[in-house]
């Protein structure tokens, strides 16, 4: 078992980190730049350089079953679920084989109605409910990976 996180604009690292202690589960925070991270020996950081989803490339490439990837990138989360990976998004919502479909459309849509210039704001603020979720989804997709399911 193993975490991968799409880190750059993740806002929940240190959920990560206390959940995977807790479960003896290294995790591997990739991102574009340096990042901090505390010296724990389940803990492991990847710089990749800064062309065009090179995150996201290494992270997929590394995906697969008893993986869990956190990422907000709905494009990502296909990738690592079509691997066979538990994906999670840093709001605590899993992305699974039955709603990444919707989710790419919608992405799409709103990707055609920002273009067009319409001005349709952004997500909702990451909220104490969103990391509340997190902790909770990905202390029970660990559980459920240990237990083989």
């Amino acid at each position: 078992m193993r975490i991968l996180v799409d880190a750059d604009a993740c806002p929940v690292k240190e959920e990560i980190y206390k959940v995977a202690f807790r479960h003896g589960v290294p995790v591997t925070i990739v991102s574009n730049s340096p990042i901090r991270i505390p010296a724990h020996e389940l803990l492991d950081r990847v710089v990749v350089s800064d062309g065009f989803d090179a995150a996201d490339d290494w992270i997929a490439e590394r995906a697969g079953a008893g993986t869990v990837c956190i990422t907000a990138d709905i494009l990502l989360a296909d990738r690592c679920l079509k691997a066979g990976a538990t994906v999670i998004s840093s709001n605590g919502k899993p992305f699974t084989h039955s709603s990444i479909g919707s989710a790419i459309a919608v992405r799409a849509i709103m990707a055609d109605l920002r273009a067009g210039g319409d001005a349709i704001g952004g997500p909702p603020p990451f909220s104490k409910t969103d990391r509340s979720r997190f902790l909770q989804t990905l202390d029970e997709a660990l559980s459920r990976l240990k237990r083989g399911r």
